[in-house]
């Protein structure tokens, strides 16, 4: 990860914005996990959108990321925190609201210390042991 300091400030170069943002305990939990769904998951790097807009009931919204398919369908949401923002089910809620947008099957909820994942299966939401495969989104 590159950091660098700037007026006192510390900033992380984002591999997915490709610009240096400001290092908060939010941002470095979305690059360590993003990166780690890159090396460990074999989540595709082009396939991942960092900061996507969205319109929720006539407000703009940002979703932290969407991970996509090949055919740029989204296939997960995921909603970060700081590592002492408990992953409660308010968290799970900004999620599922984002989710009437985008519609994917999956969402992540992550604070550094703690991943919850939940596949969505005919309106029900299903949480998952571990962090599914690229590969187990699409469906494969």
């Amino acid at each position: 990860m590159q950091i660098r300091t700037q007026n006192g400030k510390q900033y992380v170069l984002c591999a997915w914005r490709r610009r240096f943002v400001r290092l908060t305990p939010e941002e470095l939990v979305r690059q360590t996990t993003l990166q780690l769904l890159v090396d460990e998951f074999a989540y595709p790097h082009n396939l991942i959108a960092v900061e996507v807009p969205i319109t929720v009931v006539g407000t703009q919204k940002r979703c932290d990321a969407i991970v996509y398919d090949q055919q740029m369908q989204p296939l997960m949401i995921i909603e970060f925190k700081a590592p002492y923002v408990a992953l409660t089910q308010e968290v799970l809620d900004q999620a599922v609201v984002y989710n009437h947008e985008v519609n994917v099957p999956f969402l992540m909820l992550c604070n550094g210390t703690q991943s919850v994942v939940v596949k969505i299966e005919n309106g029900e939401h299903c949480f998952l042991d571990t962090i599914p495969l690229y590969d187990a989104l699409r469906g494969n």
